[in-house]
Parts: C-alpha cells; sequence; structure tokens
C-alpha cells in the first residue's frame, strides 16, 4: 500500500494519533490546561457535559455565519432605495463579506497565538453582536462600516472553529463538522426567510437586521463558559512536534484546496447577495424572491447532516465534487433559461450543489494529518480563497450594470462552478499536505 494511501485509509483514526502527540498539558479525559498553570481536575461527568457544552457553543457560534449576509441580501433593494444609495453602493456591500472574510481570516491565526483560539472566537462573537446591532443607525456609510465588523467577525469564526472541531473532536471530525456546517445553513436559510415576513412585521429594515443580534448575542454567552475551562495551551502555530512544516504556498494540494474553497464561496455569496435579485428582474416579487432564497438554504440543512460523515468514509471526495457541481450548473442554466418555469426545482438543485461547502471544510481537515496543519491549511484557503470569491458578488453587479440584464452574470456564474468541479477532483484525491 502507498504511503498516501496509508494516510488516507482511517483518516480520522490518524487525526486522532497527531493530534493527541501534539497536545500540551492535555488531561487525560481531553481536556487541556490553562497557559498560566495546570487546572483543576475534572471529572468524567464534568468532561461529558463540558464537551456537550463546548459542542453547543460551536453549533450556535456556526448558526451565526451567515444570517448577517442574507438577511441583508433579502432586503437589499429596500435598504438601498431608504438610504438613496446608488447600484454600486449596493454591489460593494454585497462584496464586502467575502473581501472580509479573506483580510480578517490572514488576521485569525495570528491573533489565536496571542490569544488563544477560544479567546478571539469569544471576541468576535461580542464584535459580531455590537456591530449587527449598530447596522440600525445613522445613513449608508454606518451600514456599511457596521457590515464590515460584522464579516471580520465572522471571518474570525471561519478559520478558527474548523481547528477547535479537529483539536476537540479529534475521533469524530465527520460528526462535529456535520453539526458545524448543519447550523450554518440553518442560520442562512433562517436569516433569507424569515427577514422579509420581520420587516413586514417591524415596518423597518433597520429594526429587522438588529434583530439577528439576538442569535449573537445567545452564541456569546454560551461559547465563554463552555471554553473556560478548555483555554488551549497548544496555541495555533505552524509547526507540530515533529518540527518546521514546509510552506502550504509551494503545496499543490494545498492549492487544489484553496481553490476549490475559493470558487464555492464566490458561487455561494453570488447567490445570498444577488440571486433575489434577479428572481425579482425576471417579475417576482420580492417577498416570494426571499423566501425561495430561504428555502435555497434551507436544503442545505439536511445534507450538511449526512454529507460530511458520508464524505470521510469514501476514499476519494472527487466525485463528490463533480456531482455537486453538476447539480449547481443544472439550477443555474434552469435560472438563465426559464427562472420563473420551475423557480423551485432550480432553488433546490442550487441548494443541493452549493453544499460544496461543507465538503470544502471536510477538505481542510481530511488534506491534512494533524491540527497545526489543519489551522494552516483553514487559514490559507479561507483568507485566499475568500479574497478571490469576493471579486465575485461586485462583478456579478457590474455585469448587469454594463449589459442591462442578468445574463451574462449567470454565465459567468455557471463558467466558475464548471472551474470548481474540475479542481474538485484535484482537491479530492486521497493524500495529505
Amino acid at each position: 500500500m502507498s504511503e498516501e494511501s496509508r494516510t488516507q485509509h482511517v483518516p480520522d483514526h490518524v487525526a486522532a494519533q497527531d493530534a493527541t502527540r501534539t497536545a500540551v498539558d492535555r488531561h487525560p479525559d481531553g481536556y487541556t490546561a490553562e497557559n498560566s498553570g495546570a487546572a483543576e481536575p475534572i471529572g468524567p461527568h464534568r468532561a461529558v457535559a463540558g464537551g456537550a457544552l463546548l459542542l453547543t457553543g460551536v453549533a450556535l457560534a456556526a448558526a451565526n455565519m451567515r444570517p448577517a449576509v442574507t438577511s441583508l441580501a433579502s432586503v437589499l433593494g429596500e435598504v438601498r432605495d431608504s438610504l438613496g444609495a446608488s447600484s454600486t453602493w449596493a454591489s460593494v456591500l454585497t462584496s464586502v463579506p467575502t473581501l472580509c472574510f479573506g483580510v480578517a481570516g490572514i488576521a485569525a491565526p495570528l491573533l489565536a497565538r496571542k490569544m488563544g483560539i477560544n479567546r478571539v472566537v469569544g471576541v468576535a462573537l461580542a464584535v459580531l453582536t455590537a456591530a449587527m446591532a449598530g447596522r440600525m443607525v445613522d445613513g449608508p456609510w454606518t451600514v456599511l462600516g457596521g457590515t464590515v465588523l460584522v464579516c471580520a467577525a465572522i471571518a474570525m469564526c471561519n478559520v478558527l472553529i474548523p481547528v477547535v472541531v479537529k483539536e476537540s473532536f479529534p475521533e469524530r471530525v465527520g460528526m462535529a463538522t456535520a453539526i458545524y456546517t448543519t447550523a450554518m445553513a440553518a442560520g442562512g436559510s433562517a436569516g433569507s426567510a424569515l427577514t422579509p415576513w420581520l420587516d413586514t412585521g417591524t415596518g423597518s429594515w433597520r429594526l429587522t437586521l438588529a434583530t439577528w443580534a439576538v442569535l449573537a448575542l445567545a452564541a456569546f454567552l454560551v461559547w465563554v463558559p463552555a471554553t473556560a475551562r478548555r483555554a488551549s495551551a497548544r496555541q495555533v502555530t505552524g509547526t507540530t512536534s515533529g518540527g518546521a512544516r514546509r510552506s502550504l504556498l509551494r503545496s499543490p494540494l494545498a492549492w487544489a484546496v484553496t481553490c476549490y474553497f475559493a470558487f464555492q464561496s464566490l458561487v455561494a455569496y453570488v447567490v445570498m447577495g444577488w440571486l433575489p435579485e434577479v428572481f425579482k428582474g425576471a417579475g417576482m416579487d420580492g417577498s416570494t424572491a426571499g423566501v425561495l432564497l430561504g428555502v435555497l438554504l434551507l436544503i442545505g440543512v439536511p445534507i450538511s447532516m449526512v454529507l460530511p460523515p458520508l464524505v470521510t468514509r469514501t476514499r476519494s471526495q472527487s466525485w463528490w465534487a463533480v456531482g455537486l457541481a453538476a447539480l449547481n450548473v443544472t439550477g443555474m442554466l434552469g435560472v438563465l433559461f426559464a427562472p420563473l418555469s420551475m423557480p423551485w426545482v432550480w432553488a433546490v438543485l442550487i441548494g443541493v450543489g452549493m453544499s460544496a461547502f461543507p465538503l470544502a471544510l471536510v477538505l481542510i481537515s481530511l488534506r491534512t494529518a494533524n491540527a497545526a496543519d489543519t489551522s494552516r491549511l483553514s487559514a490559507m484557503a479561507q483568507s485566499i480563497g475568500y479574497l478571490i470569491a469576493s471579486f465575485g458578488p461586485f462583478l456579478f453587479g457590474t455585469l448587469h450594470d454594463l449589459t442591462g440584464a442578468w445574463s451574462a452574470s449567470l454565465v459567468a456564474v455557471v463558467v466558475v462552478i464548471v472551474v470548481q468541479g474540475l479542481i474538485g477532483i484535484v482537491a479530492g484525491r486521497p493524500r495529505t499536505v
């Protein structure tokens, strides 16, 4: 059997062994000691409760990764008109999430080295709560600035939570990733589907957007006690106990995973930022378009439950990537040529195709042999990936402004999805960086 085959044959078991070898001051029940000194002994019952509480914190943090974006997309036209803003401003606003994810994602490992992973996530959730509430005041620049802070906070969680999963649940990466991605999909769907109803009920888009700060506050209030006794003594580094590692920038596999992450993110944020406007441009009313996006994102909830455990059981993930891309292309072509003929079918196909996101997260874990490499690949894939993806929503809106129609924009997205599928073949092959 080849070396790469042995690496991939039992990925969760190998990951568990490597994570254990690289742990510092780890207790027998899996908890880590504080940097400042030895922690108190933790009984088995407390360990189980702490683990469950941490998993709840991970789920709640993940549930906040999309509502801030999808809720804004659902009332984007109303926000733009209310503020007297231009289409260019709207294009910039829809590009802010991925741009911030890229820039702030670079800073996440640096902050984690100084503060610890759990503290950085906790601070990010606090900033997210305040910034989401702050978007309800003043004019277009305040909304834009608040969105920048919101997305910077989300970026920190985006990069670091997969590392928390790898470190805290090394033998259950598939299960923990399924919970993480399911909560994320559910949050994104709720943000899109419920926002039009909240807007109608409150009569104010400002109050509607601020309402989602309650979910962020709930995540913060659970995260702090869940991680109080689990502060990581081993902060994020670029090395393992085996010595210095070569830069991932010289790894073709790392670039394949990064590009796969980039293109699926580009498509996802184009869909979340612009699809309601595409349907409204075809003659659909705004409420239906918002609910349609919510249904599209809701499709990802059950898929996120089953996909990560399934793909971790297969030696190669290449055909998963190809299949998801094919479904997404079919849905996009339906929107391009007959948007109102079967909009619910197109939404379902696109929703299933966008399950490339949980696949991308699983690839970050499966293509690495230990938590330190997971941290490095997560930072690379998400920082560079989101920077590449940030051009998508802006160019999508700009193509519409230049052509006066959505056709050119949709064709460009179809091309990106095809390239994503081809890259997925490479990223899905069983080996590690």
